[in-house]
């Protein structure tokens, strides 16, 4: 079986970055390299290379050389940045390229338009089609939310400790979340078939549901009745912009919920009937929020 074996991570101390990291390092077949700042504190499994850069041009392309795909897992601070580590990868030879997606799609013009950040997203991808003809091919994965990392953290604003939550407009509206395992499982199958994730943008999913669905799962669970707080996408969208006009990086937060939870016309946000799912070239199964929630629930043992 034809595989990139050798892989590099730009990011993997980072929450998206440490899920994918874990997910090939446990796979033999995969040589793993990580790329951290010189500066970073930042400490990792002993079976990987560390190869502490100060990411210049350079050191860049000598940290690729050698290396099958370069996987960037950047955070919203480096979004802009990854076009340096596409021209980095290209003159190092590197065959594939998978950009810091991993969150809801970024070829979504509604995503882009509630959400500007991403556009630096969908122009990274815009600029690796123009690499194509350079030798470098590319792969984005779209996750839409991170289900179980979402719930464990509160970050979905289902409070498990407190029996709370906050419901938007009512709590029905259907849309799909991926767990972390199905994230590495994604970009481990994309390395392990490369001729067909080549030059696509893909969509994954582990469960669909609703809010209503998961608060649901999440009474019967710990067999409690949860207290509800009720929002509007509106009110949700107001209360994002006025944080991020004093600054406050919360409010990017807020509207990131919004491309799953809120009702805004054209989000697209159930992969599973709004876009043509990859499960079934990554090997991924949909499977159940009852499932999720017992498993969450389990590791993170509330009191």
């Amino acid at each position: 079986m034809f595989l990139y074996k050798k892989v590099a991570i730009v990011g993997a101390s980072g929450s998206v970055g440490s899920i994918i990291l874990n997910g090939l390092i446990a796979d033999p077949q995969f040589a793993v390299t990580v790329l951290s700042r010189s500066e970073s504190k930042a400490t990792f499994p002993g079976n990987v290379v560390v190869h502490r850069s100060d990411f210049s041009a350079n050191d860049l392309e000598a940290a690729f050389q050698g290396q099958d795909a370069v996987i960037s897992a950047v955070g919203a601070s480096a979004f802009n940045e990854q076009k340096k580590l596409v021209d980095a990868a290209v003159r190092a030879g590197v065959k594939r390229f998978i950009p810091s997606e991993f969150s809801v799609s970024s070829q979504n013009e509604t995503v882009v338009q509630l959400l500007p950040l991403f556009g630096q997203k969908k122009e990274l991808i815009e600029y690796l089609q123009t690499k194509e003809l350079d030798g470098l091919s590319w792969t984005g994965i779209a996750t839409s939310g991170l289900f179980d990392w979402g719930l464990a953290n509160g970050f979905l604003e289902f409070d498990i400790a407190r029996r709370t939550a906050k419901i938007w407009d009512g709590g029905h509206k259907r849309f799909t979340l991926t767990n972390e395992k199905q994230l590495s499982q994604a970009v481990a199958s994309v390395l392990r078939h490369p001729e067909e994730t080549r030059n696509q943008f893909l969509h994954i999913a582990s469960v669909e549901t609703t809010q209503r669905e998961i608060l649901a799962a999440l009474e019967k669970e710990t067999r409690s009745k949860w207290t509800l707080t009720e929002t509007t996408t509106a009110a949700q969208i107001d209360e994002a912009h006025k944080k991020l006009g004093t600054g406050d990086f919360g409010g990017a937060l807020i509207l990131v919920r919004a491309t799953c939870f809120g009702n805004t016309p054209g989000l697209r946000s159930n992969y599973a009937t709004d876009e043509k799912l990859a499960n079934d070239v990554l090997g991924l199964e949909l499977g159940s929020v009852g499932e999720t929630v017992k498993r969450v629930m389990q590791r993170i043992k509330p009191e």
